[in-house]
């Protein structure tokens, strides 16, 4: 099958790949429909998260139909189609009976081999899904298979930034980063009842949908972030600030205008060995601080619903449609923001 693999730091090639095939009686094959690129695909392929076997098909949000199924397999057959998190779950160890399925005992992340132990990515014809009872959740028909993709992982992904911020009525919300997730969290943050949100980004594609998602766009290179917030907030900050970026000159801002007994709740990737900010900071400001991995299974459903919902266009999200054969162009035009790009999908 054809794959879009890894080879190095900025270094894809779409290449022949062998086949998966079913290996435990728990797994299913799925033949994908639609993947897309996401924002800590980048951190990978940057070389930004190190260990990355070269050979590894990337990857970890898609759609698509079963194929073939394991023997003890009983809730998909072939012919279902399924949309799937962006990470494996057992749905009975100790962390999923708790709902952190991101911390399954059993479970993996598509798209990460390192030296020859994981799971290989969705960017490709062909996918194994371990686990797939617990893991897949059947794409409602009524719904369009785009919008379904999210729910694989930036929708969940927002919605769980937001909801472990303890967002809620009458909150102001700083989101730092308007790209996919950071987008889904400004929704999430009104759907859960902000009364304001700040959508601090300085690509005008990205600060405009956040617009049409419910936010105030706050172009930090046209003005200076921290004072906006504070004029904005009785020169208190934010009550809870997003972020989902992924770097120390997020966590950073995030720090700076975050109210007194504010809440940063981060869900960007982040590679980087030390906090940007000191615990004396963190005591002088009685901050709450929380970060993960987003247990995607345990909202595919809920987000589902937003969808069905349908109260903005989740569909502006999406900015580029491309044959799995230019995914590497794909990578270049996402990473750079070319094209005025919001997000990448790949059809194999």
């Amino acid at each position: 099958m054809k794959a879009l693999t890894f080879h190095g730091p900025e270094t894809l090639r779409v290449e022949s790949v062998p086949d998966p095939v079913v290996e435990a009686p728990t797994d299913v094959l799925v033949r994908v429909e639609l993947t897309a690129i996401c924002g800590s695909d980048l951190h990978v392929y940057h070389g930004r998260e190190v260990g990355q076997d070269p050979g590894t098909t990337m990857g970890h949000e898609f759609l698509g139909e079963i194929v073939e199924v394991g023997s003890a397999v009983s809730s998909f057959a072939a012919g279902d189609v399924v949309v799937s998190p962006f990470s494996t779950s057992c749905g009975a160890c100790f962390f999923c009976e708790r709902g952190l399925t991101a911390r399954c005992e059993s479970g993996a992340v598509y798209g990460w081999v390192s030296d020859g132990v994981g799971l290989q990515g969705a960017q490709a014809e062909y996918v194994r899904v371990p686990l797939a009872d617990s893991t897949l959740v059947r794409a409602p028909a009524d719904l369009p298979r785009e919008l379904v993709l999210l729910a694989g992982d930036v929708l969940s992904t927002g919605w769980f930034c937001a909801e472990s911020g303890g967002v809620g009525p009458g909150c102001t919300v700083a989101v730092l980063g308007c790209g996919p997730v950071g987008l889904m969290a400004v929704l999430a943050a009104r759907e859960l009842g902000a009364e304001r949100v700040l959508a601090i980004d300085s690509i005008p594609e990205r600060l405009a949908l956040a617009e049409r998602f419910g936010a105030v766009s706050v172009d930090f290179s046209a003005v200076d972030p921290l004072e906006f917030v504070r004029a904005e907030t009785a020169g208190r900050g934010a009550d809870v600030v997003l972020e989902v970026v992924g770097s120390p000159v997020a966590t950073r801002l995030a720090a700076d205008i975050a109210r007194v007994g504010g809440t940063i709740s981060a869900a960007g990737v982040h590679t980087e060995a030390t906090f940007a900010f000191s615990p004396v900071e963190a005591y002088d400001k009685n901050l709450t601080y929380t970060a993960g991995r987003c247990s995607a299974r345990r909202y595919v459903e809920r987000v589902l619903e937003v969808v069905r919902e349908r109260r903005v266009d989740l569909g502006e999200l999406v900015s580029h449609r491309l044959p799995l054969a230019e995914g590497v162009r794909g990578y270049e035009v996402f990473d750079r923001k070319l094209e005025g790009c919001t997000k990448v999908l790949l059809a194999p």
